[in-house]
């Protein structure tokens, strides 16, 4: 209760967010879901359906009453379309909560970075709680703050590669350079992965491919959460300092000889 995790006045009982992109069906996902403790479920809104109740719907599967849902705009290539399906969610009573991506390469799916500006400052002045993606530049991450942002989401690695925290050092500048919550996002493979973010400072972590591309999606989904609380835990623990030679770890003083 004393390490609680409050952005806008909201609180958030875990640290792991959650993707539900990529599960076999939805039955899969909810498994998962609740296997990872989570309270924040992240959803595309061009490409899973939580706008008709009328059709099948994952939120028939994940209870917006027990859950947070986070609205994201994957798939969105500009910044109209990143608007336009933000506020289609808000419009239909899903969230004023929005993660925000505009994609600006098919290839690497990095952001593009102007754009996601630019939507971001639009979406902060229209009252949207506004999670932008972007890239682990300390420069870009500080004026998506000053642009309104509530929280920066940079990445580890590229999205769904699998391939871990690849530049810890800029996430540390990160962390040290914007007054606001950070929470990595895309690039996380497996449990290590997660703690390393954890461990850094970070004050979250949202997983998707690393958990619903896993062997045993549900099973990695309690792997991901404990590794998210004991890197907390050790980031406020405070690990010891590295050194180049041994330390004994019993003292040499006062031994008898």
């Amino acid at each position: 209760m004393e390490d609680r995790l409050v952005i806008r006045g909201i609180e958030f009982r875990s640290r792991l967010w959650v993707g539900t992109g990529k599960y076999k069906d939805f039955e899969e996902t909810a498994k998962a879901v609740e296997e990872s403790g989570t309270d924040v479920v992240t959803v595309a809104v061009r490409r899973v359906n939580i706008l008709d109740r009328k059709t099948p719907n994952l939120l028939d599967y994940i209870d917006p009453k027990r859950y947070k849902i986070l609205p994201n705009t994957a798939g969105c290539y500009t910044v109209e379309d990143a608007l336009r399906y933000s506020r289609l969610a808000r419009e239909a009573g899903v969230s004023d909560m929005v993660k925000l991506e505009v994609i600006g390469d098919d290839k690497t799916l990095f952001p593009d970075v102007c754009g996601l500006l630019e939507a971001t400052e639009i979406l902060a002045k229209e009252g949207f709680i506004v999670f932008p993606y972007t890239n682990d530049d300390p420069i870009v991450a500080k004026r998506l703050v000053d642009a309104g942002a509530a929280a920066v989401m940079p990445l580890g690695a590229p999205i769904g590669s699998g391939l871990g925290i690849r530049n810890p050092y800029n996430i540390k500048i990160i962390l040290e350079t914007v007054d606001s919550p950070v929470i990595v996002d895309a690039g996380v493979g497996t449990a290590s992965d997660a703690a390393t973010a954890m461990e850094l400072g970070c004050d979250a972590v949202l997983i998707n491919t690393g958990i619903a591309g896993a062997k045993e999606p549900v099973a990695m989904a309690a792997a991901m959460k404990h590794a998210v609380i004991a890197g907390r835990l050790a980031y406020k623990a405070g690990r010891i300092p590295k050194k180049l030679y041994a330390t004994a770890s019993s003292p040499l003083e006062g031994m008898l000889l």
